[in-house]
């Protein structure tokens, strides 16, 4: 096996969304473009997306770190609007989509169409999270989006199985399809839920930051695998695991949170480069086969599916957001009115990505008789002109239309204020604590330490507050901005001379490493990462 591709996919990839975190221009899309353009490169070999490669092991680690970073309990609060969009408009866009090319291309059989409708079907989890990061959306938008993006894949997959199978000529129905989803479905639920309590207490019960992460990492393929081998939806499953673990984080110790928060930044950060790299390294693969439809009319063609596939979330998404209301008078009374503006958002980050690309890769290239499946070719193309024109086309535009709509973002005074106010309440706990086992002689301390505990406990409780308060007018800073950036430099200071006394020999380099580490924990408490 030569691993020469997979190595240059990886660096080539991360160098590119590097070098996209200093432009404007959203990494996915330029790691798009930079695959179409390499594509053609002399030498450059063929990337062909493999279903069995894709799916199994690059969708559960992508999903179990969208699950562990969303809010179950926002998503619960936002199930109507999710479910409808996750489940409701991805059969909706099967059955347009898919209709909508058997109009349009001559010869191409209803169920090969479907086929079609139910590949391009899901947007992306990784653009829309991508997308809900660097915008800044409300949080109800977001929530809304991540949900979508979790759940989606899983029943696009299971409506591709159904119409697939009519298409080879297995003989399926809609009402099969429809047991077969709720099966898949249950399944995963209920896979995810068996696993997620031993999963939990195996990660708190393990006594080193180093085999919870290891465990971390596997935990993804087990429930995906596990729930897979019960011919239930892997999908479903990971979700579920991720996001019971993700709403339980704070039961695992600080030192596997640290490295766990690494771990998966680094994981998400190569997965997600490498992901959009391969849709536009699909190019000449995707071309190399069209036959029949090449020219004008596949051009035609790819315009017209766009479109409908970009309709076609807008006439499912305002009926969506607002029947509920216009239908139940308790939904009135608990939600407040969405506005036009934000269902606008939802309709236009409506990108797809790699899952529809890898679906389109596994369609088989003959039927049950042996004749060539048809429009094999032509369903692949679409697919990857579907994924490209959303990316290019709803990715470059949706900043400027957030601007143009100015839709508010997220209250950053409300959510300090409220970050504030819950600090002050833990501050006080916290101080009775202390006092509490200061009082006891088990723990006394000589004055200077336990001072330092109350002035450690003030200080943080201190800091959120000043955030609110004015800035240095030289610098723009804050207090705790301040003080944050004093504090490394201080630090820095330290480990300069720590390393000085390594190369004089004054110290070890086993020594050098645990004073480093002593400094680093002291860094992380003093930085605060800008939201």
């Amino acid at each position: 096996m030569d691993v020469m591709p997979l190595l240059l996919l990886v660096a080539g990839s991360a160098v590119v969304a590097g070098a996209a975190r200093r432009t404007s221009v959203p990494a996915p899309l330029l790691l798009v473009a930079v695959g179409l353009m390499v594509s053609y490169v002399p030498g450059v070999p063929d990337y062909t997306l493999d279903p069995h490669v894709v799916l199994p092991l690059l969708l559960p680690p992508l999903l179990y770190t969208a699950g562990t970073d969303s809010s179950y309990l926002d998503l619960r609060a936002q199930l109507r609007p999710v479910a409808l969009l996750s489940v409701g408009y991805v059969l909706f866009a099967t059955v347009v989509v898919g209709y909508a090319a058997y109009l349009l291309v001559p010869d191409l059989p209803l169920p090969a169409a479907l086929v079609l409708g139910a590949v391009v079907a899901p947007p992306d989890a990784v653009a829309a999270t991508a997308v809900a990061r660097r915008v800044g959306l409300p949080s109800r938008v977001t929530t809304i989006l991540q949900g979508e993006s979790l759940v989606n894949d899983a029943t696009a997959i299971t409506a591709y199985k159904v119409a697939l199978a009519a298409a080879v000529g297995e003989g399926a129905t809609w009402a099969g399809g429809l047991r077969e989803f709720v099966v898949a479905a249950a399944g995963g639920v209920a896979v995810g839920l068996v696993l997620m309590m031993p999963l939990h207490w195996l990660r708190t019960h393990l006594k080193e930051a180093l085999l919870q992460n290891t465990l971390s990492l596997l935990i993804p393929f087990v429930a995906y695998g596990v729930a897979e081998q019960v011919h239930a939806s892997g999908v479903l499953a990971v979700v579920v695991v991720a996001l019971y673990l993700g709403h339980r984080s704070w039961e695992v110790d600080f030192a596997t949170r640290l490295q766990e928060t690494a771990v998966w930044k680094m994981v998400a950060f190569i997965l997600e480069s490498a992901v959009f790299a391969l849709i536009g390294l699909q190019l000449p693969v995707v071309l190399r086969g069209l036959g029949e439809y090449e020219g004008v009319s596949a051009a035609w063609y790819a315009v017209a599916i766009f479109l409908v596939v970009v309709v076609a979330r807008f006439v499912w998404v305002y009926p969506a957001t607002f029947l509920p209301r216009l239908l139940s008078g308790r939904i009135r009374e608990r939600e407040d009115d969405p506005g036009w503006k934000g269902p606008f958002v939802i309709s236009w980050a409506g990108m797809r990505g790699v899952v529809s690309l890898a679906i389109a890769f596994s369609v088989p290239e003959t039927l049950d008789g042996g004749e060539p499946f048809p429009g094999r070719n032509l369903i692949l193309f679409l697919t990857f002109t579907s994924v490209i024109g959303t990316l290019v086309v709803q990715g470059l535009t949706l900043v400027p239309l957030i601007k143009v709509l100015k839709l508010p973002g997220r209250d950053a005074q409300a959510e300090t204020l409220a970050e504030a106010n819950a600090q002050a309440q833990a501050s006080r706990a916290a101080e009775q604590c202390l006092e509490d086992l200061l009082a006891d002689e088990r723990n006394a301390l000589p004055p200077p330490l336990a001072d330092r505990l109350r002035t450690v406990l003030e200080r943080r409780r201190n800091a959120v507050w000043e955030r609110l308060g004015s800035v240095n007018p030289i610098t723009g800073e804050t207090v705790d901005d301040t003080y944050s950036r004093l504090s490394r430099e201080v630090i820095s200071a330290e480990r300069e001379v720590f390393v000085r006394l390594r190369d004089k020999r004054y110290i070890d380099d086993e020594m050098l490493r645990t004073l480093l580490r002593r400094l680093d924990l002291e860094e992380a408490a003093a930085y605060r990462e800008a939201v």
